[in-house]
């Protein structure tokens, strides 16, 4: 029979015992409860000490039980997917070690959440004629190249290639040019209701920017405002995928290493 360990899913600033149910990982759902230690509580359920998988199912589990402790505290640290101690006394004495530096990421994220902004171009045709209006130079070439192609003449020059491979250089470059000066300006307006910000790699060419802000619970509204104010003004030409409040996970993400529990 496998050894039963405290999987962690979070910490959070309180020592008192609480039980959030069997809403945990786990067949059936575990029962989710806290570990205190000095101020401190470190939400965990039972699970096997093997290592876990990680699915897009469990890794959903571990967010929304996040997300369900955010609604009773309101500073919630998340630890990273996959954290399993083999019993209690390990959670609290690592509680013990890193104390104050806890104590100090509850502080700095107090009252503090999530939001994720994705925009896309939803048309890359308009996209695409709007970098042909706007830069001379591909212009100029992408007519020589239609021409050349309505005029039945030899499309297999070694010019007429080269000619076309810098076409497509040309307007790969004003493609990333353009997306990042309009995810600069998105940036700009929604940073005045943020803390902070972060800025992930976008995952496509349609993809404009990729982002997760950290805001205060009392500028919430504020942001999505101005949120529903741009989806109105990009109306038909960007996109916008927004989610939250979510657990800060690209503001702090507690990393528990395995030597730590051997101290």
């Amino acid at each position: 029979m496998e050894k039963e360990g405290k999987y962690i899913y979070c910490i959070v600033d309180t020592s008192r015992e609480r039980n959030f149910g069997p809403i945990g990982l786990g067949k059936n759902g575990n029962s989710v409860v806290t570990i205190g230690y000095d101020s401190l509580g470190m939400v965990v359920s039972n699970y096997p000490l093997n290592q876990i998988t990680p699915t897009y199912e469990n890794m959903l589990i571990h967010t929304k039980v996040i997300e369900e402790v955010m609604k009773e505290f309101d500073s919630v640290l998340p630890v990273r997917f996959g954290t399993v101690a083999s019993d209690a006394n390990e959670i609290r004495n690592l509680l013990d070690r890193r104390c104050m530096e806890f104590k100090n990421f509850l502080q700095d994220m107090e009252y503090k959440i999530e939001l994720d902004v994705k925009a896309f171009w939803q048309n890359m045709d308009i996209i695409f004629s709007e970098i042909v209006q706007e830069n001379q130079k591909i212009k100029i070439l992408k007519d020589k190249i239609e021409k050349d192609i309505n005029e039945n003449k030899n499309l297999y020059t070694s010019e007429f290639q080269k000619s076309k491979i810098e076409l497509g250089k040309l307007v790969q470059q004003a493609l990333t040019d353009k997306k990042a000066n309009e995810a600069d300006n998105i940036l700009q307006i929604l940073q005045k209701s943020a803390f902070d910000y972060v800025l992930k790699k976008p995952a496509s060419d349609e993809m404009v920017i990729n982002s997760a802000f950290l805001v205060n619970k009392g500028q919430e509204k504020e942001f999505d405002n101005t949120m529903e104010e741009m989806a109105i003004e990009h109306n038909g030409r960007i996109k916008f995928i927004y989610t939250g409040p979510l657990p800060v996970f690209n503001f702090v993400n507690i990393t528990i290493y395995p030597e730590e529990w051997e101290k």
